[in-house]
């Protein structure tokens, strides 16, 4: 009974602090649409691009059409991945949906240089994603999109789709806004938020190898392929101490990656032993092709 209780408080205190950070996230990133960017014509990508593009033309809330166009996603994302994968997403993306359209009330608007816009808006949208990144979820979008196309072609790079889809977007807003300065700055806003959500998961560092000792080898390995779609060595280890023999799993990641495969492993196998090295350059398929550093 002790460690029930245990365990449930445990539960009880972690998602309490999902839920802080998921509604922190939104935050940042509805003030990043209402203060920065929708009111100087700038887009993010995906569906809040999408959504601010309609705002435009037809004066929609932005989070009400952001959420109601993630909802067919979130019913085929359901019966394909199951519950436990979409619920942190939902809810997720209904924080952020309302806080856009309750900050949008009272949140004061910048209409300085639209540089400063691009960069700043960026920043506080990637630094509210990283927040949500971390507790295991996403804001729907190009993020569940590309985990579906990637079902149907495993080959394909989900951040590569994501990308195209965003850049998709951006060109979008060519034909409603006329503006060659307005594709630019969104242009400047999708690289900025990136890299802030880099920095909100993992600092300054870039490369990641990690080292994972765990003795459900085959779920670890099947689960970074589908995460990450990064390729895996696995050797047969043997501990110094015990003579238990357990395999050890080698892998290369960005960044921006470690976060999400260490939570991947340990909802596998909460006993695993995980090594995290920071790591100055990777030369290989997925990274760097140069011949010498």
């Amino acid at each position: 009974m002790h460690k029930k209780a245990k365990r449930n408080r445990h539960t009880a205190r972690k998602t309490a602090v999902d839920l802080l950070l998921y509604f922190a996230g939104g935050f940042l990133y509805a003030a990043a649409v209402n203060v920065f960017l929708a009111p100087n014509d700038i887009l993010l990508g995906g569906f809040t691009g999408v959504a601010t593009v309609l705002n435009h033309l037809l004066g929609t809330p932005i989070g009400t059409v952001v959420f109601l166009l993630n909802v067919p996603l979130f019913v085929i994302a359901y019966f394909k991945f199951g519950f436990s994968f979409i619920i942190r997403t939902v809810i997720a993306t209904f924080f952020s949906s309302v806080l856009i359209d309750v900050t949008a009330l009272f949140l004061p608007v910048y209409a300085g240089d639209r540089l400063l816009s691009s960069l700043f808006g960026g920043i506080l949208s990637g630094t509210g994603l990283g927040l949500v990144f971390l507790r295991g979820a996403t804001t729907g979008g190009t993020d569940i999109l590309s985990k579906l196309l990637q079902r149907r072609r495993p080959h394909m790079s989900m951040g590569r789709v994501i990308l195209l889809l965003d850049l998709a977007v951006v060109l979008l807003s060519f034909a409603v806004y006329r503006s060659l300065e307005t594709v630019l700055y969104s242009l400047v806003v999708i690289y900025v938020s990136a890299q802030a959500v880099d920095l909100t998961q993992t600092g300054l560092s870039h490369d990641k190898l990690l080292f994972i000792v765990t003795d459900k080898g085959e779920r670890a390995v099947r689960a970074i392929v589908e995460t990450l779609d990064r390729g895996v060595s696995v050797l047969d280890v043997r501990g110094g101490y015990t003579g238990t023999k357990r395999q050890m799993l080698f892998c290369a990641v960005r960044a921006g990656d470690a976060v999400r495969l260490t939570k991947a492993i340990r909802e596998i196998d909460e006993s695993a032993f995980i090594v995290i090295s920071e790591i100055s350059d990777i030369l290989g398929e997925g990274f760097k092709s140069r011949t010498a550093v």
